[in-house]
């Protein structure tokens, strides 16, 4: 048997600890009403301050306490500033970057479509003034009579550097015959040596097999002219006691003989005399020629052909 006082202890700790178990939910209940209670107070408070802001006048003490808050925030705000500053810098750096980049790509496209449309506006341009330089040339004094013009744009360049020949988008639908002159506006180019239905294949002067007769419109001497040095030609079959200067015009001599009728007709114009020289071995005067017509770089020819009715055979 237990002795009397061990069993009021028990007794007295047993009635404690019911106690405090008892009074642990009554706490928790009070702390979250006063939370509660506090919010809700927080929230009258505020919607109060707002009406009073809204309804008073702009002096006035609760302005004042503004005023006070807003000096006293004021350097949170600073700081809040600098802290925030450097982020929004990169925001916008990479920002103005990415529009900067998308803008770069935008713009270069507009350029090449414009570079583009420039490129073939400025060929077009080119091609135009050739072809009126040829109208001109038809309706100037050097156009030979009882021909007529074929204009043809080039389409091929010698292909290589012993290739003295190019090609024209004109053929035999066109009118185009074979052995015809060939012009640009500024001078002989050669003759038509192939001919198909849209196409011709023209030699050029400065071929080595190409020989044209040809006359010295100032001196009046004839010679042949043939394929030179460079981008030269040579007036060939001059005899040295014959007179011809520096400058002097040659142009296309025509046919001497009915009976063997040439190429070319009249006064086509050829080139300009660049030189003249003698020498005691050669049997000829050496007489450089520069060709008018610029070879290396015709955009449109005009193809002669003769109006002429073809002879009839006996």
């Amino acid at each position: 048997m237990a002795p009397p006082h061990r069993s009021a202890r028990v007794a007295v700790l047993a009635s404690s600890a019911q106690r405090s178990r008892s009074d642990r939910y009554p706490s928790r209940v009070r702390s979250s009403t006063v939370r509660r209670l506090i919010l809700a107070g927080l929230v009258l408070l505020s919607l109060a301050l707002l009406t009073i802001a809204f309804r008073s006048p702009t002096g006035g003490a609760l302005h004042d306490i503004q005023g006070y808050g807003s000096s006293a925030l004021r350097p949170f705000q600073v700081a809040a500033e600098r802290v925030a500053r450097p982020f929004r810098d990169a925001y916008n750096y990479v920002s103005t970057l990415a529009d900067a980049k998308s803008e770069n790509k935008k713009l270069r496209e507009e350029v090449r479509n414009w570079r583009a449309q420039a490129l073939v506006t400025l060929a077009a341009q080119k091609q135009n003034d050739s072809l009126k330089s040829l109208l001109n040339f038809e309706q100037g004094p050097a156009y030979p009579k009882d021909y007529r013009a074929v204009n043809a744009s080039v389409i091929s360049f010698p292909s290589g550097p012993f290739d003295e020949q190019l090609t024209i988008s004109a053929g035999t639908s066109s009118g185009v015959k074979l052995l015809a002159p060939v012009m640009s506006a500024d001078g002989l180019v050669g003759h038509v040596t192939n001919v198909g239905p849209a196409t011709a294949r023209v030699t050029l002067i400065t071929d080595p097999d190409s020989s044209v007769a040809a006359v010295d419109l100032t001196t009046k001497v004839t010679g042949l002219i043939r394929h030179g040095q460079g981008n030269t030609l040579i007036l060939d079959r001059v005899p040295k006691e014959a007179v011809v200067t520096k400058g002097n015009v040659i142009v296309t001599e025509g046919t001497r003989d009915r009976r063997y009728p040439d190429l070319y007709p009249y006064g086509l114009p050829i080139g300009q005399v660049l030189s003249v020289g003698r020498s005691d071995i050669a049997s000829f005067l050496t007489v450089q020629v520069t060709p008018f017509a610029n070879l290396g770089s015709l955009d449109a020819v005009a193809v002669l052909v003769s109006t002429k009715p073809a002879p009839s055979l006996p």
